[in-house]
């Protein structure tokens, strides 16, 4: 627990360091570049997330586990994942340069940025790095590798922005915050184990590797249709300024995820740790976490929701006013992204991938439809209630329907009630058998 809390406190500084810097730049960059122009650059980043899952190949929690579970094979293991994700990620370069051109055909401009964008991907591949610290609860290295890149290029945008320079500059300090943050964690690795001439590639890890990881792979390509196919949908159906103005809600909507986020990476190992004690002790531990996921959920939603209007006045100005509406509903969707995220960890560890692939599948086919049918009519604030709905049914709701999954939904139930949410944690206590509670 002491390596737990330590580890996370590491993770909690990079993000709140890191976080809390790049939102308050990002206010001034949004203002800078307006809702037309921030919109585009929106659309290029939501286009090529599309494709996302293709460079990730699902394989955090996978790589994660293993490195847990077999750390004497690490070598063979971060080898392996390294070069799967490099070539996932030049994939995804060719799958997105070839999908906008039947899209936007002859504009060059948004190729362009699609092209910026989606090489960044490549050397993503090297966050494999951060699975090895991340396993190893040694978080501190990950902040080290990030953190001279992040400041360097966090200075580049403030010149950028003084100086009046074109949108395609933001784009590429984009990506060449990724490149440097590879540097990073090439160094860190090297210089704490001493080993990064040791890694190479081992066919019966890659094997083994995909085997686990391919039923997310798809998983997390319907998990980012149903969460980016919005702004990709209002970019076509109504133009890049309706994507501002959604993009600016999600901002803030979404800026708080990557705590709990971060703290359930953390505990990660202890989920896996849990499941070896008894069963007993491992449903109390998922309560916990579901408890506190949908907690903080709360806490952050509602006041957004009540004084969204106040919010994107005093951040974004009088160009973004549209905003209020949409981030009223979107911010609620959080609640249902927490929950699910203990799901997933819950997936992984019992190693039934196939349930993420149902669940986002049928969530990404809802948000289509519903896109479909609520944005030509309500614009950016119908794309947000779809989203809404798909979250609700994909993280939530579809627990319901399987025996596999019904005490998971139990479990979320006691959690999104809030109330006796906030009693058990503040009574330290967790439900030895989880029961909707009345």
């Amino acid at each position: 627990m002491r390596k737990v809390i330590r580890n996370t406190g590491w993770m909690l500084f990079d993000k709140i360091f890191r976080q809390g810097a790049v939102f308050c730049l990002n206010i001034w960059i949004m203002r800078y570049l307006g809702p037309d122009k921030f919109g585009l650059l929106s659309y290029a980043t939501a286009f090529v997330s599309l494709f996302l899952a293709v460079a990730n190949l699902g394989l955090f929690g996978i790589v994660t586990r293993d490195l847990v579970k077999y750390p004497e094979s690490r070598n063979e293991i971060l080898g392996t994942a390294l070069l799967l994700k490099v070539v996932g990620g030049l994939s995804v370069v060719l799958l997105a340069v070839t999908a906008i051109h039947f899209l936007r055909p002859g504009d060059t401009f948004s190729l362009y940025l699609i092209v910026i964008v989606s090489s960044g991907m490549i050397f993503q591949a090297f966050e494999v790095f951060d699975f090895w610290f991340l396993s190893q609860l040694q978080s501190k290295n990950s902040f080290w590798a990030n953190l001279p890149g992040f400041v360097l290029i966090f200075f580049v945008k403030i010149v950028l922005v003084v100086t009046g320079a074109p949108l395609s500059a933001f784009a590429w300090a984009a990506f060449f915050e990724i490149v440097l943050a590879a540097m990073g964690f090439l160094f860190m690795y090297h210089r704490t184990t001493g080993e990064l001439f040791k890694l190479h590639f081992s066919l019966a890890w890659a094997k083994m590797l995909l085997r686990d990881s391919f039923p997310l792979i798809f998983a997390g390509l319907m998990m980012m249709i149903y969460t980016r196919i919005d702004q990709v949908m209002l970019g076509q159906m109504t133009g890049d300024g309706s994507v501002g103005i959604y993009s600016a809600a999600a901002k803030i909507a979404e800026f708080w995820y990557v705590f709990p986020t971060m703290l359930l990476q953390s505990l990660y190992p202890g989920i896996i740790a849990a499941k070896n004690i008894d069963s007993s002790a491992y449903n109390n531990y998922l309560q916990r976490l579901f408890d506190s996921m949908a907690v903080s959920s709360w806490l952050f939603a509602l006041p957004l929701c009540l004084f969204a209007n106040t919010v994107i006045t005093l951040l974004y100005g009088k160009a973004y006013a549209g905003a209020a509406t949409v981030l009223s509903v979107y911010v609620m969707s959080g609640i249902f992204v927490m929950v699910g995220h203990v799901r997933e960890y819950w997936v992984t560890v019992e190693n039934i991938t196939r349930l993420s692939l149902y669940s986002t599948s049928l969530g990404a086919l809802v948000n289509i439809i519903l896109n479909f049918m609520l944005i030509p009519r309500y614009g950016a604030v119908g794309a947000a209630y779809a989203t809404l709905l798909a979250l609700f049914i994909a993280s939530y709701a579809i627990n319901l329907l399987s025996q596999q999954t019904r005490h998971i939904f139990r479990m979320q139930t006691n959690a999104i009630l809030l109330l006796p949410a906030i009693l058990r944690l503040s009574k330290r206590e967790v439900l030895k058998e989880t029961k909707i509670v009345d």
